[in-house]
């Protein structure tokens, strides 16, 4: 029985933080590796979309890479690379290019808003921006991925994945496996602690609302004992009307793996609940931070594992996207 193909990314467009380890990485280590064949990937081609500066993407594409190690992804037990180290995901984005339509790239919810935010700093929106999902699409289906785990904002990208795969499929002849998105079960929308209705986003230039996974220990506590709360008192999980105190009992149940609606009702006042849910969270990151220096101090066995890794995935990837140049009409080299 063919085994279930799981593919998920990570953007170094900034340092990671808690939002993405309890809303992902998290779950990668601990289910996704063990259950599934799966790749993931630090995706830095994503990274060129908007203005960047290019040693910066290197810095945190090698950073990422080095903390999904130390958040527990095992080269044993799957591909762990670099987007732009496996040529099949460019060579499959531009035959997608060819099948999806403007139309539909202009429609994407993520194009509207960061092209919005763009023009209003008077900068110009580049054309990957509006292209980016169908390069996304292509890092998916170049693996014959069955299952994407993504938060809520990705899911759109997902269906556009489904909708180009079956159009292909229907015109060129049966090439791509048809994923479908699978949203993490717990802690899925970590939220920004001074703004609890923004997520925690780590391009975000908010950073006292946002814990990164390499803050030291008094940071964590600083951040989370500033965090914003509620009018009122009494310590309910209420996401509508208490969103900052519903967001750290989400954190705090995501830590210990209990349940924010039961956590409610064991705490009396804020301050309590906030050093609880600082103290948690300290001690989550804790050996995350202590396995990352030691990857720090022995930067040849990253590169040797994203190495290795890409080479993996090159061998995964080039049948199908060799197929897919003949299905749609070009010559075999």
């Amino acid at each position: 029985m063919e085994r279930t193909r799981v593919f998920s990314g990570v953007k170094p467009t900034g340092h990671l933080t808690l939002g993405n380890y309890l809303g992902a990485m998290r779950q990668w280590a601990e289910v996704d590796q063990h259950r599934s064949e799966a790749l993931f990937c630090v995706v830095d081609l994503h990274a060129l979309t908007v203005d960047h500066d290019p040693a910066r993407v290197r810095r945190l594409s090698r950073q990422a890479a080095t903390l999904l190690l130390a958040a527990g992804l095992d080269p044993e037990l799957c591909t762990l690379f670099v987007q732009s180290h496996v040529d099949e995901h460019a060579r499959l984005s531009y035959l997608l290019e060819c099948v999806a339509t403007d139309g539909e790239m202009r429609r994407m919810i993520q194009y509207k808003e960061k092209a919005a935010r763009e023009q209003q700093r008077g900068g110009s929106v580049r054309l990957s921006l509006l292209t980016y999902p169908v390069l996304m699409a292509a890092d998916i289906l170049a693996y014959g991925t069955h299952e994407v785990p993504v938060g809520d904002d990705q899911t759109q990208h997902v269906e556009l994945t489904r909708d180009l795969a079956v159009r292909f499929n229907q015109r060129y002849g049966h090439t791509f496996v048809v994923p479908k998105a699978t949203p993490p079960k717990v802690a899925a929308r970590v939220m920004n602690l001074q703004d609890p209705s923004s997520k925690m986003g780590k391009s975000d230039d908010s950073g006292p609302g946002i814990v990164y996974l390499l803050d030291e220990p008094e940071v964590v506590r600083r951040k989370l004992m500033r965090a914003v709360t509620d009018s009122g008192q009494d310590v309910v999980y209420d996401p509508q009307e208490r969103p900052g105190v519903a967001n750290l009992l989400e954190i705090l149940a995501a830590c210990q793996g209990g349940n924010p609606e039961t956590l409610g009702g064991v705490y009396e006042s804020y301050g309590a609940l906030k050093k609880d849910t600082a103290e948690a969270v300290v001690e989550l990151l804790r050996p995350v931070q202590a396995r990352h220096r030691e990857l720090c101090a022995d930067p040849a066995y990253v590169e040797g594992v994203l190495r290795g890794g890409a080479e993996k995935a090159r061998e995964m990837a080039r049948p199908r996207v060799d197929a897919a140049y003949r299905a749609i009409g070009l010559l075999p080299a």
